[in-house]
């Protein structure tokens, strides 16, 4: 649907403003290379085809799924299709094949296969060290002569196999570097940091954004134009980066361009956070920048498929300790930042005005527009980049010392930042609206850059590290602190320890066996201990401080979702509101006597904004940049020899992304397809392979299933447990299983499989017995769609769901399900909750019947628990019942309703489902179960 209707004037001139020519005062600037390869050339060819929207996968739910199914309905940027010289090309044009490679040289600069899978073993999977792969080609070449065959290893030395990988022209983009140094007045006895210079290292980031734009691998988690989607109620919904406002408002400016009509918009998504590779070796830090663009969808960047690159390395600079806190040193270390980011994406300012010819991943050519679409970094980087004081918020103008209840707080904008300053002094400016004079955020250097607008939400250290584990777990604490005295909240605090460590074990879930006291945490420690922290509290903390967690959690599990709509956008607001009327509690008591002017938790009151600008704050999380850290930083700097390691790195990185490129390009070309695939392939059954759960099951680990969305189902393990009798009456009164009325059971399941709609006849139920084998499982697995977790690409996510009387040689384990009603009421009303005594295969009248064995847990009350907002079970007695595995939704997770006495500390929590007999179904066990809960 094309978007028609009048163009905002808000088109960005480019001119720059008074205060950005002060911006290089005072420093010298001189360029120079470091030598890691030869820049490519990218010469675009073939035909140019715009405005090709992106063919998505349907988003509904798993059809068993008590959630509400959605269409997705589209409003797009209208686009033009033309050819290289500017004619119209009709909108189903074909992109035009790839040359035909020589004979033989399919996978240059590699002789043969075998060459580039040891490379992609020994290089990219074990990053094996290069002695080791030197020994490993002797072993090689020692074998084969051994064998009598004259030929040899795929490499003679590592040597060898690291030249072929330079040669690979595939995702090349080379590193350069170019040095700043201070340039003003010089006293006698000067700092050192006047004195130094400072190297920034930096690639071509029209390069890199060129080399993800043709990225192949992306063709199905690509958007080509801004767009805005809407559910089957006419609902808007947000998701990727582009159905938000500001891709939307950027291609709005964009039109008002010469020349731009019909252009490609590519957001840049730049991300920077220093980081430490070693401490007991030496301080070594690197603050590296990490890029990516809008159009790829938010699974496939925090999929880690190679859609962030890091493109430089900032310097930090350092001086002694009289001279650390001088204002001269703090204003150059914020000029040194800007102007390092004002460099890096200087190759892509032309691009922001002037369309650019780029290839794009359905190998079509488009004429592409970049543009700043986002900031990542953390709340220190958010004040050097919005050039505010620490302790204000880069959002608003609120006080520092009320940053929640300024009522003259308003929006920061660029518009408003220059006005201010041209009317008012620098301390006017400091001390009324928190800003630092002088220096000039690197975004007014670029069009359509507005650097207030632009910092995106951080879940990571504004939600899940800041708020909660900064703040309320530690408020927490200090609450019981004050209140109970020191000994005496020692002992609370166990109570919470060990009711966190008798929690029941759920598939994916952390166990803390000696509760949260951990010294050092990270962000999936918090993440972890937000699943189960809830119930550890009721009855041991005031309600109130309950409710606040409560509420806490409902926004953080909310805001976490892969897909926002306006209706969770509303609730969002609600549990805000409802989280800051609760809060109240930790003034009331004392704990926070001045208020809560705390600029990482105020940051949350602006997360209603920042999702209809961003949409999901999910795909623009430091959390992305953080992991990334591993595979650019650490990762590389181990396998340095640690003297000049910086470089060492950067040629690492160059070689990580030339093999991943080629990769794609030959998974593309289909060279890398097994013999097995290729085979199935000429039988014509590569659609059914694609649909084939089992072949998600080999490739992906418990929690991920790779690869695109498949069908939703619950399937037993792929064989049956031995030393079980194949009798069903023989196996009701076996040691593991001791459920005399089985045959009963299993008739009444067949009569209501057979007379589906027919009363239960106790004559008919007696003579429905199974003479066939039966077969016992001790486990199940359950596929779902679940995209806000731990899942693949396409969304899914398996758990195993496990009913064995010996779980890794200790105890027995029955797992909990969700059972699937069928009365078609949302979220929990259709869903009961069974834990699984027994899976069984048994084949009738030539049907074969995957079943379960289930004892059932009754609902307590019709509402959910007034303080946790959890559902209430019990079993006051063993019923059980026969019912089918297509009737599980997926695993539920129970955590008891905890006894006010303290639990036995050899207590084992592999026992808890037996011991207690009251238990809240757990919502916080994912976000899965918290969408079908809430």
């Amino acid at each position: 649907m094309a978007r028609t209707g009048t163009r905002t004037r808000m088109a960005r001139t480019g001119t720059r403003t008074r205060m950005a020519r002060t911006r290089t005062r005072g420093m010298t600037i001189w360029a120079g290379t470091i030598g890691l390869g030869t820049t490519t050339t990218f010469a675009p060819s073939g035909r140019l085809l715009l405005g090709q929207l992106a063919q998505s996968v349907p988003l509904s739910p798993p059809k068993k799924s008590p959630l509400s199914d959605c269409v997705r309905n589209i409003i797009c940027i209208f686009q033009v299709h033309i050819n290289i010289e500017g004619d119209l090309l009709p909108e189903d044009a074909d992109p035009e094949p790839a040359p035909n490679m020589p004979e033989g040289a399919e996978w240059l600069p590699f002789e043969s296969r075998i060459q580039f899978e040891t490379t992609e073993l020994l290089y990219l999977r074990n990053e094996m060290p290069q002695n080791q792969i030197n020994k490993l080609m002797e072993l090689w070449h020692a074998t084969l002569l051994q064998a009598g065959s004259d030929a040899g290893p795929p490499f003679g030395n590592c040597r060898e196999m690291h030249t072929s990988i330079d040669d690979i022209t595939y995702g090349d983009a080379p590193w350069s570097s170019f040095r700043v140094k201070y340039s003003g007045d010089i006293p006698n006895n000067a700092p050192k940091w006047m004195t130094d210079s400072y190297e920034v290292c930096v690639r071509d980031v029209n390069v890199v954004v060129a080399n993800l734009l043709k990225n192949t691998d992306f063709a199905g988690d690509f958007d080509y134009a801004a767009y805005q989607e809407y559910n089957s109620e006419g609902t808007r919904r947000y998701c990727n980066y582009m159905s938000g406002d500001l891709a939307w408002k950027h291609s709005d400016q964009i039109a008002e361009l010469d020349g731009t009509e019909g252009a490609m918009y590519v957001p840049i998504i730049l991300g920077s956070d220093k980081t430490t590779v070693s401490v007991a070796t030496g301080q070594h830090d690197y603050h590296p920048v990490y890029l990516s663009i809008g159009n790829v969808s938010n699974a496939a960047r925090r999929a880690h498929r190679n859609a962030v690159i890091v493109v430089a390395f900032l310097a930090i600079p350092k001086t002694e300790k009289h001279a650390d806190d001088s204002e001269k040193f703090r204003l150059f270390r914020r000029q040194l930042q800007h102007l390092s980011f004002t460099k890096v994406l200087e190759p892509l300012k032309k691009g922001m005005t002037v369309p650019e010819i780029r290839q794009c991943p359905d190998k079509h050519f488009r004429r592409c527009i970049y543009g700043i679409g986002a900031l990542i970094v953390d709340y220190p980087d958010q004040v050097y980049h919005t050039c505010i004081v620490q302790g204000w918020c880069p959002k608003c103008t609120a006080k520092a010392k009320d940053l929640d209840n300024d009522p003259d707080s308003l929006p920061r904008t660029l518009t408003f930042a220059e006005s201010l300053i041209d009317a008012l002094d620098a301390q006017d400016l400091w001390d009324e609206f928190g800003m630092v004079e002088g220096i000039v955020p690197f975004t007014n250097d670029f069009p359509r850059a507005d650097v207030y607008e632009l910092i995106s939400p951080d879940l990571l250290h504004q939600v899940i590290k800041g708020t909660f584990k900064d703040h309320l777990v530690k408020w927490i604490g200090k609450y019981l602190k004050e209140k109970q005295g020191k000994a005496r909240s020692l002992r609370t605090l166990a109570a919470i320890d060990r009711r966190l460590a008798a929690v029941p074990p759920f598939s994916c879930l952390r166990r803390f066996a000696e509760g949260r006291g951990f010294k050092q945490w990270t962000g999936d420690d918090s993440k972890a201990l937000m699943k189960v922290y809830l119930p550890a509290l009721r009855g041991l903390v005031p309600d109130d401080i309950v409710r606040t967690i409560r509420s806490f959690l409902d926004f953080c599990y909310l805001a976490r979702r892969s897909f926002i709509d306006e209706n969770d956008l509303e609730k969002i607001e609600d549990v805000l509101e409802e989280f800051y009327r609760y809060r109240e509690v930790f003034r009331i008591r004392g704990v926070r006597p001045k208020g809560f002017s705390l600029p990482r938790q105020h940051t949350i009151k602006h997360y209603p904004r920042h999702i209809r600008l961003f949409a999901a704050p999910n795909g623009l999380c430091t959390s992305i940049t953080e992991s990334k850290h591993i595979k650019a930083v650490k990762k590389p700097w181990r396998r340095s020899n640690k003297f000049n390691a910086l470089k060492q790195m950067l040629l690492t990185n160059q070689r990580l992304d030339k093999l991943i490129a080629f990769q794609c390009n030959l998974k593309d070309r289909g060279l890398l397809e097994s013999s097995r695939r290729q085979q199935r392939r000429e039988r014509g059954l590569e659609e059914q392979a694609a649909n084939n759960i089992g072949e998600a099951e080999r490739e992906g680990i418990e929690g991920v299933v790779e690869g695109p969305r498949l069908i939703d189902e619950v399937k037993l393990a792929v064989k049956p447990q031995r030393k079980y009798p194949r009798s069903l009456h023989d196996l009701a009164s076996h040691q593991n299983i001791q459920v005399p009325q089985l045959p009963l059971l299993v008739g009444k399941f067949l009569f209501r499989q057979i007379y589906p709609d027919a009363e239960d006849d106790d004559t008919i139920i007696q003579r429905l017995c199974v003479d066939s084998k039966v077969f016992v499982f001790h486990s199940a697995k359950a596929y779902f769609y679940a995209p806000s977790d731990l899942s693949g690409v396409g969304g899914m996510r398996k758990e195993i769901i496990r009913a064995t009387p010996s779980w890794r040689n200790g105890l027995p384990r029955y797992d909990c399900v969700f059972v699937v009603k069928g009365e078609g009421e949302p979220g929990f009303r259709d869903l009961n909750v069974a834990r699984v005594k027994l899976f069984l295969s048994f084949v009738h009248r030539e049907i074969r019947y995957d079943c379960t064995l289930v004892h059932w847990y009754n609902v307590v009350g019709q509402e959910p628990d007034n303080v946790t907002d959890m559902r209430r079970g019990r079993t006051p007695s063993p019923h059980l019942s026969i019912i089918h595995v297509d009737t599980i939704f997926r695993a539920a997770h129970l955590i008891p309703v905890y006894p006010n006495e303290l639990i036995d500390k050899y207590h084992k929590h592999e026992t808890t489902l037996d011991t207690f007999d009251k238990f809240f179904v757990n919502k916080f066990a994912d976000h899965h179960a918290h969408e079908i809960a809430f």
